[in-house]
């Protein structure tokens, strides 16, 4: 079996973590802190840096594709377990419809028709998905690895054309909605962020876990860092005030270098990243949904199959698609839940990883999630009641199961069972 190097871990580890989401996030942020949005930027790629390095930890000692929910349950059991899976499952029909807002903007930037072309562009997205994982015909690895490395380049190439176009005078005023907007940013850039626990998912794939994890992830760190500081720098220090409002901010940059020609083609990129991005996380909820069903973590008879759970998630989605809820709220929604992740797996390496320095550097990323799960605000509080419905649930379905005399496993029973003529 062919095992991975450091090289091909450090790609595939910062294509993980590079999406869709950074061809607008670099706007959105500064709506919200102006050029100061720069400073939450550069926090995430610090705190980058431990949280990964944790993951990469675990995943080097407890090889486990399990990821975060098989370290949540070796240190706090099966329903912290539950909480985990119900979070990453319930987060995706969210943020489907944001993802696809980010592509929706470059289409309507390409050929106009504003609100109306970014519906049109969600819905062929999401069928289009949808008719893929329906047929079973999934994107391979490495056609997603492709997508993530044409993003890295397309970042590059995008810095690299507009930089001579910097104005300095665009960082002033640096921080015209105060400091503390520096902290609404930050928790909306983890939505750019997310993707660092995928490296111990990938840890018993390597040659030797103990030495090429943490190289491999370093390295990624250091990837992504750099394309993401470099992009939003030049999207501030180029494109200045109108950065805001702008709905397609990398064709903005690129048309100062190549023109204006350059919009149609970003168009159909940010559609090709969106179309893999959106792949990739429905195809895993889909599957992650059938799993929880079959553990006894959701009810079997509506997730138990892998079509049962797309077809859930995809109604959710184009629900979620015409919520009265903004952009913005949408997000936090969003990164509020995948934060509670980090919260919970920070928290079982503080307890799983042996030496006083390996808990320290735990305790750090512990802290420092923490600190961005408070400062999501009101939002955070969907991802703690999901949480919360993860324990109610087992424990409910639990007695049920029990009081019948069943298997607390109803994926088991079921296999156990001969099937029907009707499947």
């Amino acid at each position: 079996m062919h095992k991975l190097t450091v090289a091909q871990g450090t790609a595939l580890s910062a294509g993980a973590v590079l999406g869709a989401g950074v061809i607008a996030l670099p706007a959105v942020a500064d709506a919200v802190a102006g050029p100061a949005s720069l400073v939450a930027w550069l926090a995430l790629v610090l705190l980058s840096a431990p949280l990964a390095w944790v993951f990469g930890e675990l995943g080097a000692r407890f090889p486990d594709g399990g990821g975060v929910s098989g370290y949540v349950r070796r240190a706090f059991g099966t329903r912290a377990a539950d909480a985990v899976g119900w979070i990453f499952y319930f987060a995706v029909p969210l943020g489907a419809p944001a993802a696809c807002s980010f592509a929706g903007g470059y289409v309507a930037d390409a050929l106009g028709g504003g609100q109306v072309t970014r519906l049109v562009t969600f819905i062929g997205i999401v069928a289009t998905v949808f008719v893929m994982n329906w047929l079973g015909l999934h994107v391979s690895g490495r056609v997603q690895l492709v997508l993530s490395a044409s993003l890295a380049v397309l970042l590059l190439v995008t810095v690299v054309a507009a930089l001579p176009h910097a104005d300095l005078a665009n960082l002033t005023p640096f921080a015209p909605a105060g400091w503390g907007a520096v902290g609404s940013a930050a928790a909306l850039l983890v939505w750019a962020f997310a993707g660092w626990e995928a490296v111990s998912s990938l840890s018993p794939d390597y040659r030797d876990p103990r030495r090429d994890v943490p190289r491999a992830t370093m390295l990624a760190v250091v990837v992504v860092g750099v394309l993401y500081l470099s992009i939003a720098w030049a999207s501030v220090v180029v494109l200045g005030p109108s950065l805001s409002s702008s709905q397609a901010p990398l064709a903005d940059l690129l048309a100062m270098g190549f023109g204006e020609a350059s919009r149609p083609v970003i168009a159909v990129v940010a559609v090709l990243l969106t179309v893999g991005t959106v792949n990739a996380y429905i195809a895993g909820a889909c599957r992650l949904g059938a799993a929880l069903a079959r553990e006894g973590a959701l009810p079997y008879r509506f997730f138990g199959s892998v079509r049962g759970s797309l077809v859930f998630v995809v109604l959710a989605s184009v629900a979620a698609e015409f919520l009265p809820i903004e952009l913005h709220t949408l997000m936090l929604l969003v990164t509020g839940g995948l934060t509670l992740v980090y919260v919970l797996g920070t928290a079982a390496a503080v307890r799983l990883l042996p030496g006083r320095g390996e808990k320290a550097v735990a305790g750090v990323a512990l802290a420092s999630v923490a600190v961005l799960l408070w400062l999501t605000g009101w939002p955070a509080l969907l991802g703690l009641g999901v949480a919360a419905g993860a324990v109610v649930y087992r424990a409910w379905a639990d007695r049920s199961r029990a009081a019948r005399g069943l298997s607390s496993r109803p994926g088991a029973a079921a296999a156990e069972r001969p099937s029907s003529p009707g499947g």
